[in-house]
C-alpha cells in the first residue's frame, strides 16, 4: 500500500477501480475479437467496443463513429500530424506548431522536416505560456496543411486559447490538430465549440488503462493518411486487433469523468492553491512557472531559487513528484518547455512539476509542503556551508 504521497499524475494515473472491473470479464469469459461478426462471442465484442467508443466521444462531445483508436496519444499525434502531412503534401510543405508542444510533436514535426522536406515553424510562448494568436496568425502562408497546437502543457500545465487559434486557423482551410491528453476528464472539452478537425487523447492520464488511446477526426475530408496497414479496422485508419478489455477501461473510465468532473476539479483546484501557498509560506522566493489563470486546476509547476537541480531531485525521492515530462526524464538538458518561457537554465533545472489527482488528499498536500520545505532549508544551508 503506497504511504508517500504521489503527486505526478500528469505522468500516469492509477486505473480506477471501477474501470478494473469493467475490463476483466474481457480478459476471459467475454475474450472475443471485435473483428469476428460470424458468432456471438464476435458480436459480443464488437457491441462492448461500440459502446465504449460512444461514452469517450461524449465525453468530448463528439460522435462514436469519430473516434479511432491507438496504442495511446502517441501514436495519435503521430497519426494526425504524419497522416495529414502525407495527405495533403499536394497542396503545401509548411506546419506549423509551438515550442512547448510534447517530444511526441515536435519529433515528428522533426521527422517530417528532416526526412519528408516539410518545413515547420515552431512558434515561440509569451513568458506566461501562451502563444500570440497575432503571432501564430502571421505564421500562416499559403503553403501551410496543418497547425498543432495542444490544449493544456504537460510541464506547466498552461492552457492555450483553442478555439480563438482554431477560428484563425479553419478559416484558411488549414487542418487543425490538438494534443488534449492532459486536458481531457481534467477540464470540459468540446471538439465542436473548441473547433478542432483532430483531437488526441489517452486512457492512461485519466484513471484508465495503459497502451490504449484515440484520434477524434471530425470528418472525411480532415482523415489523415494510415501509418499501420493490414485489416482495414477503424475505418482503415489504424490497422490491428482492438484491445477489446484496454478500450472496455478507456470507456469506463470515460464515463466517470464525464460524472465527475466539475465536482473533482473544483476539489482539486482548492488542494493546488493550498499546495501553492504552503510552499510561498515556506520558500519565500519560489517561483511559480506559467500563467496561473489559464491553467489546469491540477498543476502546479514552480521553480526554486538558489538550489543546484542536480541535488533537488535526488533528495525529493520520497515523494512522487518530477522536474518535467516523464517521456524525456532521462535527458540531461534542462526542460525545453521552461527554456522557451525564457526561463534561465539554472532555475529551469531547480523546478518541480506537481501533478494532482483523484486520490490526492489534503494530508498528501501538507507532507508535501513539509518536505519541500525542509528539503529547500537543508540544501540552501549545505550551499552556503560549501561557499563559506
Amino acid at each position: 500500500m503506497r504511504t508517500l504521497p504521489y503527486l505526478d499524475y500528469h505522468a500516469t494515473t492509477p486505473v480506477d477501480p471501477r474501470a478494473v472491473a469493467a475490463m476483466m470479464p474481457y480478459f476471459s469469459e467475454q475474450f472475443g475479437n471485435a473483428a469476428s461478426r460470424t458468432h456471438a462471442a464476435g458480436r459480443d465484442a464488437q457491441a462492448a467496443v461500440r459502446a465504449a467508443r460512444d461514452r469517450i466521444a461524449r465525453l468530448i462531445g463528439a460522435s462514436g463513429e469519430q473516434v479511432v483508436f491507438t496504442s495511446g496519444a502517441t501514436e495519435s499525434n503521430n497519426l494526425a500530424l504524419q497522416g495529414t502531412a502525407f495527405a495533403r503534401r499536394g497542396r503545401g510543405m509548411h506546419i506549423v506548431t509551438v515550442a512547448t508542444e510534447h517530444r511526441s510533436v515536435l519529433d515528428t514535426c522533426a521527422a517530417l522536416e528532416q526526412q519528408h522536406g516539410f518545413r515547420v515553424t515552431r512558434l515561440p510562448v509569451q513568458p506566461d505560456g501562451l502563444v500570440d494568436l497575432a503571432t501564430l496568425e502571421a505564421a500562416l502562408t499559403a503553403d501551410t496543411v496543418l497547425v498543432s497546437v495542444m490544449a493544456a502543457n504537460n510541464e506547466i500545465g498552461v492552457l492555450q486559447p483553442i478555439a480563438a487559434i482554431a477560428e484563425l486557423v479553419r478559416r484558411r482551410g488549414i487542418v487543425f490538430h490538438c494534443d488534449a491528453s492532459q486536458a481531457v476528464g481534467k477540464i470540459p472539452v468540446g471538439v465542436t465549440t473548441w473547433g478542432v478537425d483532430l483531437l488526441s487523447l489517452t486512457a492512461h492520464k485519466m484513471y484508465g488503462p495503459k497502451g490504449i488511446g484515440a484520434l477524434y477526426v471530425r470528418a472525411k475530408d480532415v482523415e489523415p493518411l494510415p501509418l499501420i496497414h493490414g485489416g482495414g479496422h477503424e475505418r482503415g485508419l489504424r490497422s490491428g486487433t482492438l484491445n477489446v478489455p484496454a478500450i472496455v477501461g478507456f470507456g469506463e473510465a470515460a464515463a466517470i469523468c464525464e460524472n465527475e468532473l466539475m465536482a473533482e476539479s473544483q476539489r482539486l483546484t482548492e488542494l493546488r492553491d493550498r499546495l501553492l501557498g504552503g510552499l510561498i509560506a515556506g520558500v519565500p522566493d519560489l517561483r511559480v512557472n506559467g500563467s496561473l489563470g489559464h491553467r489546469l486546476p491540477v498543476n502546479l509547476n514552480v521553480s526554486i531559487p538558489g538550489i543546484d537541480g542536480d541535488t533537488l531531485t535526488p533528495a525529493l525521492d520520497c515523494i512522487g513528484v518530477s522536474t518535467g515530462s516523464a517521456c524525456s526524464s532521462g535527458a540531461s538538458e534542462p526542460s525545453h518547455v521552461l527554456r522557451a518561457l525564457g526561463i534561465p537554465e539554472d532555475l529551469a533545472r531547480a523546478s518541480i512539476r506537481f501533478g494532482l489527482g483523484r486520490w490526492t488528499t489534503p494530508e498528501d498536500i501538507d507532507g508535501a509542503i513539509g518536505h519541500v520545505t525542509m528539503v529547500v532549508k537543508r540544501l540552501r544551508e549545505l550551499e552556503a556551508q560549501l561557499r563559506a
